[in-house]
């Protein structure tokens, strides 16, 4: 069917350029005083025969020119064709706001060629701005429609009850701690996960290192159990942004564009979200801040694993990973003995406790 509609406007070309260029051609040849070639349908007719027997190997050509485009349209999203044409129509129409003054000018030059170069050029760059910032208006689009709601409804809101969006990052999935700090109810609202993190972490279960396959594995075990057996609702973020490269600098601009929150143990994206400006909880900090409070003087009942760094020091840990250096412990090792708490040190790397033992302290 394709094909018989090229070749009908091959035809219907062939035909037009008969009709206009063969009178001239037929004068330049000494053959105008053929009666029957003066007539306007012969000409076209013989214009048409010329013109799709000059062009009888373009036909083909055509036509996979024009399935292939058909073909990479269906493939495309719906949101990518629907605002690359938005800003196609819309460059056309700058072009031709542009184009009307310039037919004042008397020069062929401006009045033919440049208008041809600007409607191509304004047209191609309006298709691009649309394309590659379809995300941007998208979220425009939907933060207007917010607002026009709660104008309209006053006391409503469309975020998530109980919290905003929670944007998890590939370190804080296969960490693990977030399934299980989802389960206390302590996080609250909606969790986000990009399909961008997605990749990068099959990205990492398909890694021929073992270490990086193991940790890729585990995180898609953690969603799997966050979204089938943890009551709180889920969403993918299908969307991407193809001028940004980095994982991180993606997850930066989504929370930008959703007013989110970035959850992460990474040191490095949390300070990048703080200097932006986005809101960041860091699990890390969270741990720090729930581990129990030990003050000097209090008792602690420890088991002492090794010697320290000083002379006949011993080293014991609470449950929460809390080193506590024993003064004189150093032969208890292997054992569990009381100790007094005589000093706190909170240090970039965690908490310290230094203690001393029970015994001693009573002996003196």
């Amino acid at each position: 069917m394709v094909k018989r509609i090229v070749q009908l406007f091959f035809l219907v070309v062939g035909g037009t350029l008969g009709v206009v260029f063969l009178p001239n051609l037929l004068q330049l040849m000494n053959i105008s005083d053929i009666s029957l070639l003066n007539n306007s349908y012969t000409l076209a007719i013989l214009g048409a025969l010329i013109f799709f027997m000059m062009t009888f190997w373009l036909v083909d050509y055509v036509v996979d020119m024009i399935r292939w485009v058909e073909e990479t349209l269906v493939k495309a999203p719906a949101a990518d064709l629907l605002f690359g044409s938005l800003g196609l129509i819309f460059g056309l129409i700058v072009a031709f706001l542009v184009v009307m003054p310039l037919q004042a000018f008397q020069f062929q030059v401006v009045n033919t060629v440049l208008p041809i170069f600007l409607t191509i050029l304004l047209g191609y760059l309006g298709f691009q701005v649309g394309f590659k910032k379809r995300h941007e208006l998208m979220n425009l689009f939907s933060l207007s429609n917010r607002m026009a709601k709660k104008k309209g409804t006053e006391g409503e809101t469309d975020l998530p009850k109980g919290g905003s969006l929670k944007i998890l990052d590939t370190s804080v999935i296969i960490d693990g701690r977030i399934a299980d700090i989802c389960k206390t109810g302590f996080l609250e609202g909606t969790l986000v996960i990009p399909r961008f993190v997605l990749e990068e972490l099959q990205h990492i279960a398909d890694s021929s290192d073992v270490l990086k396959r193991n940790r890729g594995r585990r995180g898609l075990d953690i969603l799997n159990r966050i979204q089938k057996e943890l009551d709180i609702k889920v969403e993918i973020y299908e969307g991407d942004f193809d001028d940004i490269q980095e994982v991180d600098s993606k997850l930066v601009k989504l929370a930008k564009l959703t007013s989110g929150v970035v959850v992460t143990n990474d040191f490095n994206l949390n300070k990048v979200c703080e200097l932006q400006n986005v809101r960041v909880l860091n699990i890390n900090d969270l741990a720090n801040a729930v581990k129990p409070v030990v003050l000097p003087g209090e008792e602690l009942n420890v088991h002492v694993i090794k010697d320290g760094k000083e002379h006949n020091q011993g080293v014991a840990y609470l449950d929460d990973g809390t080193m506590i250096v024993v003064e004189d412990g150093k032969e208890y090792i292997g054992k569990r003995v009381d100790v007094l708490v005589t000093s706190v040190l909170q240090t970039s790397a965690g908490r310290m406790i230094f203690a001393k033992l029970k015994l001693l302290q009573k002996a003196l």
